[in-house]
């Protein structure tokens, strides 16, 4: 098995897609760690605030057919791909860590995910992996969140009832 975090967010009716899927996410994989959520302006478009969180999980399924799995449940809860890829959506379900495997693949699968970089991805990680390490650079998530430049992508604490 291997220990995945994903990253969930959503800026149209978060409260409702993100919930599904963290009910779709239990499902299929048992016990799971959810993050606390996190409110942040939209990155790369001009759109509504995104909620956004993190997921720890543990899978038999290969980093290619989870992120197949990841993109049928987006589509299940009407994610549209005939869209700019910066824009509004319902859900979008990204594999952030997969053990500490570096790979990329079809279907913008790209490990550790780029947008770690990101306030919004690195921050609830943190929180419920604190100890993680990064593939690449050998630093905790703890570490990495510490270094970050938080003022520079504000978060406001979401209350959740996922």
């Amino acid at each position: 098995m291997a220990r995945v975090y994903l990253s969930l967010g959503s800026n149209l009716e978060p409260q409702r897609y993100l919930g599904a899927a963290i009910e779709a996410l239990r499902e299929r994989f048992g016990e799971i760690t959810v993050s606390p959520g996190y409110r942040s302006k939209a990155v790369g478009f001009a759109g509504a605030d995104f909620v956004n969180l993190a997921v720890g999980l543990d899978t038999d399924l290969s980093p290619s057919a989870l992120n197949d799995w990841l993109h049928a449940l987006e589509d299940r809860h009407g994610r549209r791909r005939d869209v700019p890829r910066y824009s509004d959506r319902t859900l979008d379900l990204d594999i952030v860590f997969y053990d500490a495997l570096i790979t990329q693949g079809a279907g913008h699968l790209q490990i550790p995910r780029g947008e770690l970089k990101h306030a919004f991805v690195l921050r609830p990680i943190a929180d419920i992996a604190p100890d993680f390490r990064h593939p690449v650079s050998g630093l905790s998530m703890a570490e990495l969140w510490a270094a970050f430049p938080a003022e520079r992508e504000p978060l406001l604490p979401e209350s959740w009832s996922g």
